[in-house]
């Protein structure tokens, strides 16, 4: 698993290269000193699964770093102030960590971070029925109903043919819940069911919901990813 350290304490920065070369599960891409670097090496590069972020730095705090990414990968934070992880973890963050950090602590953390990048989604094939509620009552769907996913500021909607459903959750959290045999993500607010795809455009897709088509915007940096899944299909 790739992942790359953001930090502005030097000290802080060594202790956990140290750490992930331990890990032999781990490649170091890179340490910074900084978010805006950081970022930068995100957006050039599209294999880094973990960030190990602190969330007190210049420029651009933890916070800001991840609100700015529209994909962001897994990420531990690794600070010394306490009172931040309530606010990290409504950014779904895997792991909260307070320095100083012991080397037992940070397997734990890598550890539920590989559980969690490794879920055997073959497995699943959107046969599972979740609960979703509406108005007062509890609705039981099929994951495999869901037509697309769409975000709606701090909440998404779960659309199938005939209703549509409002849950609070982000992006990132609902996607890591939908199999991905059966979805997959198309632009930063959007989410559909690939066996719903009629078309594929050179800038959005077509999609059918019941009877009708709906026309959905496919943004540049998914674009590969969803050729090369069809390309998977098709075979």
């Amino acid at each position: 698993m790739n992942c790359i350290i953001v930090d502005d304490d030097k000290l802080s920065c060594k202790i956990l290269e140290g750490y992930v070369n331990k890990y032999t599960s781990l490649n170091l891409i890179g340490s910074f000193c900084d978010s805006v670097s950081a970022r930068n090496e995100l957006a050039q590069r599209k294999d880094i699964d973990l960030v190990l972020l602190d969330i007190l730095m210049p420029e651009m705090d933890g916070f800001d770093f991840m609100g700015s990414l529209d994909n962001p990968p897994n990420i531990i934070i690794v600070s010394a102030a306490e009172e931040f992880a309530l606010r990290a973890f409504e950014f779904n963050v895997v792991d909260y960590l307070l320095k100083p950090i012991s080397y037992s602590r940070f397997c734990k953390a890598i550890d539920k971070t590989i559980r969690y990048f490794s879920r055997k989604e073959t497995t699943r094939t959107g046969d599972e029925e979740i609960f979703i509620k509406k108005g007062s009552s509890l609705v039981k769907l099929k994951i495999k109903e869901i037509v697309f996913v769409e975000a709606l500021e701090n909440y998404v909607t779960l659309n199938t043919n005939s209703d549509k459903y409002t849950i609070h959750f982000t992006m990132k959290a609902i996607e890591s819940q939908l199999p991905s045999s059966v979805f997959i993500r198309v632009h930063r607010s959007f989410i559909i069911n690939k066996s719903m795809i009629q078309a594929i455009k050179e800038n959005s897709l077509d999609i059918i919901i019941g009877n009708t088509v709906k026309n959905v915007p496919v943004g540049k940096s998914f674009k590969d990813g969803l050729l090369n899944d069809i390309n998977v299909m098709a075979r």
